[in-house]
């Protein structure tokens, strides 16, 4: 077995004095610089009130001395007395009179979730967009080099105009400009105002447009004027031009209307390009600003069908507590189509437009001028008037 171990015996005499310091810095801080009080401070001498106890290190444990404890010298133990009278009643009292009558709350309204809304109030869905039309396209070198002319190009100001520039405009007696591109006849009528074009076959996308604007952005802006302003003309289809029947029994054709913002590349047809708008005929597509194949919107055109382009231009409404946004700049513009004498299809000329739009809806929200435009391809025999007399939509 192991060695039992001894129980632990204190070593007997009064503990050992305070060791002598051998630091010279011990002196230099003011500890033991009397030599006397370090040879005083070799052995210590407990007080006589010392007695340490006799259990100390015995297996009988620490025992507490007799007696009560000793009181700190200048505390008072507090003393805590109960507040005269009876304790509060935690009691609930209700409030005087007759309860509230809860039966006049109605519950909240409740939804028939199985109920399919009415949406004949939404408006439409954005119409469907082509990358290409599925009639005729021009190639990517014209479209490249449209797009060049562009850049090259930026759009024009407004112009300043006189008053009789702007009666002329108002009366309808417009002058359609005949563009490089055309191959064919351009006929003034007896009347001012109407127009006759007939084109041969081999005509390539060309662009008629008219001497003064339509739109006038000092003279018909309703930022300046506070009137609503609309622009319209009408585009008289007829049977097909004649000069191509005996060369080609199935040729290629088409025409469009629209509106452009100057300058424009007259090689292109109505929106196209940037700051012009137009329906096709051939596709029944609208185009604005759209390079590739426009989005559905109507029927294509026939022979012998009265065709029209018009917008309308309205200050902007003002909602109920709201400040004038007519320094804003935004107006609320309608874009409409007719289709002999009735119309045929709009849509919001703000809308916002997709990626294929290049440059969105720049130069056609009433900051610059607007021009009529016809575009042609292959051989076509129309009639354009812009006199309102001869027109069969009535604007109201």
């Amino acid at each position: 077995m192991g060695k039992e171990k001894d129980e632990y015996q204190p070593p007997s005499g009064p503990p050992p004095g305070k060791l002598k310091s051998n630091n010279p810095w011990y002196k230099r801080i003011g500890h033991s610089s009397n030599r006397q009080q370090e040879e005083n401070s070799q052995a210590y001498t407990p007080p006589a009130s010392y007695a340490p106890p006799q259990a100390y290190g015995s297996s009988q444990g620490y025992q507490p001395p007799s007696g009560p404890p000793p009181s700190h010298k200048g505390a008072s133990v507090p003393s805590y007395a109960a507040p005269p009278g009876p304790p509060p009643s935690m009691s609930y009292a209700p409030p005087p009179g007759p309860p509230p009558n809860m039966s006049s709350e109605e519950p909240p309204p409740y939804h028939d979730w199985t109920i399919i809304p009415d949406n004949s109030l939404l408006p439409p869905p954005p119409s469907i967009g082509y990358d290409a039309s599925p009639t005729a396209n021009a190639s990517s070198d014209e479209g490249e080099a449209a797009y060049i002319w562009c850049q090259r190009n930026p759009l024009y100001p407004p112009g300043t105009f006189t008053q009789e520039h702007h009666n002329f405009i108002q009366s309808g007696q417009l002058t359609l400009l005949r563009p490089p591109t055309l191959q064919g006849d351009l006929l003034s009528q007896q009347r001012p105002g109407h127009w006759k074009f007939r084109t041969k076959p081999k005509c390539t996308d060309s662009c008629l447009l008219t001497s003064l604007p339509l739109y006038s952005a000092q003279w018909d802006s309703p930022l300046h004027t506070r009137r609503s302003k609309t622009i319209y003309f009408e585009l008289q289809f007829n049977t097909k031009s004649g000069l191509w029947r005996d060369q080609h029994p199935e040729p290629e054709f088409g025409v469009s209307i629209g509106f452009v913002a100057p300058p424009f590349p007259t090689f292109r047809l109505p929106g196209w390009q940037r700051g012009s708008l137009g329906v096709h005929g051939d596709d029944g597509h609208r185009y604005v600003n759209d390079t590739f194949g426009g989005s559905d919107f109507t029927t294509p055109f026939l022979p012998g069908q009265r065709l029209g382009i018009g917008i309308t231009f309205s200050p902007p409404q003002k909602p109920p507590g709201y400040e004038d946004r007519g320094a804003s700049g935004k107006l609320d513009i309608r874009v409409f189509f007719t289709r002999n004498g009735v119309e045929a299809g709009s849509w919001d000329g703000t809308e916002e437009l997709d990626q294929r739009s290049e440059g969105g809806t720049v130069g056609l929200v009433g900051d610059c001028d607007l021009f009529a435009a016809v575009g042609v391809f292959g051989g076509v025999d129309c009639d354009v008037f812009f006199a309102e007399q001869d027109w069969r939509y009535r604007i109201g």
